[in-house]
């Protein structure tokens, strides 16, 4: 991180404090700073410091009462550190705790640097990004507030996602605390958990450095042991691996190459989660990983042969083309109609269903939602035969929020006939479900 080195510095803690061109409230207002700007300080007199801003590259006057004098020595330390800690948790004071902790890193030697400073900054950083992503947030002093970061060596990525501009923060305050010998259990898996996130990834990666970029984020995961954890680390440290192993999963099927290893890991993660320890917070973290999890269920199943009299066959495409999982192939009913789960996106799922209308065979495709593809899935859960009727489930994330529907479809047309949040709430479904889909479902976790 970089600061300006001079022999009196001087921190702004005021938002919109003005920059003038003399001593006086009517001089002219040469620019606005911000908290967290860095000033040198080359004068000072009748209320007003004579600075020199190095963000602009201007001198100019400030009311001294809009700063606080700052010093980088190993004296000074405690005292940025204290107002480091007080500032971490202050939504909307990120900017002004980043130069402090900027401040603490200069003046802190190398000999008693722990990894604490070095997530607190980690974690301003990151959180004014996710302001920045969300459109709610005030853009004008969230953008001054970014300028001032980058100043301070704090940089963000910023890219297109579901028709927005997604910004993230590049990480590096979160590797070298897990490169920093001596670092805390759970600063490592906090540091772990920033750097794997799923909304933090291009969508315009092409396949190879996607696949690449997978198996990073794995090994960066398993390499903070499960031990020493509390227990809501602990459960988002599972419900993220599982969430990566799915994309794993389904990248090495779209390369033809197994994917049952890396799905059974993914299952076996979302299991060890426990969602009350969560905490309402971090319960979308879990939904997140139930839906990409519950996409790609079917890798951990090996086909086994179908039995008549409807069989469905499929044959080779090229390498990355429609995952069709072969695994879930049902027949509904006495002929009545035939099922497969397809998997065209990492974490999108639709169900074919094969079956006669109009006095002939048709397929139709079931999405997990009506809404452009971001994550969901829809499978089959049984059959209703005297009302022919299909039982199926939806799960789909839409504008941010998780949505989970119990469905009964007329088998001939497929229009909605009932639909729940609980399947104990549907006459036919509390009857008619399907014993292994009960049993290997996650849409009842």
């Amino acid at each position: 991180m970089i600061f300006a080195l001079a022999a009196a510095l001087a921190i702004v803690v005021q938002d919109h404090t003005a920059l003038r061109a003399a001593p006086r409230s009517s001089a002219t207002e040469l620019t606005t700073l911000w908290a967290g700007d860095v000033l040198e300080l080359r004068g000072e007199g009748a209320g007003y410091l004579k600075v020199y801003d190095h963000r602009h590259e201007r001198g100019g006057y400030v009311r001294s009462e809009a700063t606080r004098s700052l010093a980088l020595t190993e004296a000074d330390a405690p005292a940025l550190l204290a107002v480091l800690r007080f500032l971490r948790e202050t939504p909307g004071s990120e900017a002004l705790g980043i130069s402090y902790g900027a401040a603490y890193l200069k003046a802190v030697p190398a000999r008693a640097l722990t990894a604490e400073p070095l997530d607190a900054i980690a974690r301003m950083a990151e959180r004014l990004a996710d302001a920045a992503s969300d459109s709610s947030t005030r853009r004008a002093d969230i953008a001054a507030h970014l300028e001032v970061v980058e100043q301070l060596g704090v940089h963000m990525r910023s890219f297109e996602r579901t028709g927005r501009m997604q910004l993230c923060y590049d990480g590096e305050l979160y590797r070298r605390v897990l490169a920093l010998p001596g670092a805390g259990a759970e600063d490592r898996a906090h540091a772990a958990l920033a750097l794997t996130r799923a909304d933090c990834i291009d969508p315009s990666l092409g396949p190879v450095l996607r696949a690449a970029l997978d198996e990073q984020r794995r090994d960066v995961l398993l390499g903070i042991a499960d031990h020493d954890l509390d227990a809501l680390t602990r459960s988002r440290l599972h419900a993220r691996r599982a969430a990566v192993f799915a994309s794993i999963a389904y990248a090495q099927a779209r390369r033809r190459e197994p994917p049952w290893p890396a799905a059974q890991r993914a299952l076996t993660e979302i299991l060890e989660v426990h969602p009350d320890e969560l905490g309402e917070d971090r319960r979308a973290e879990y939904a997140d990983a139930i839906v990409r999890v519950g996409a790609v269920r079917w890798a951990a199943v090996t086909p086994a042969a179908q039995a008549g009299p409807l069989i469905l066959s499929d044959t080779s495409g090229e390498p990355g083309q429609t995952c069709v999982w072969m695994a879930s192939a049902e027949s509904i009913g006495e002929a009545q109609g035939l099922v497969v789960a397809v998997q065209p996106l990492e974490s999108w799922r639709e169900l074919w269903v094969f079956h006669p209308s109009a006095g002939r065979w048709t397929v139709d495709v079931l999405s997990p939602g009506l809404d452009d593809p971001e994550e969901g899935y829809v499978e089959f859960a049984g059959f209703a035969p005297r009302a022919r009727r299909l039982l199926i489930v939806r799960e789909v994330k839409s504008r941010g929020r998780f949505r989970r529907r119990f469905e009964e479809l007329r088998l001939d047309d497929l229009a909605l006939v009932r639909q729940a949040s609980n399947p104990e709430l549907l006459a036919d479904f509390s009857r008619w479900q399907g014993l292994s889909w009960r049993r290997d479902t996650l849409a009842l976790h």
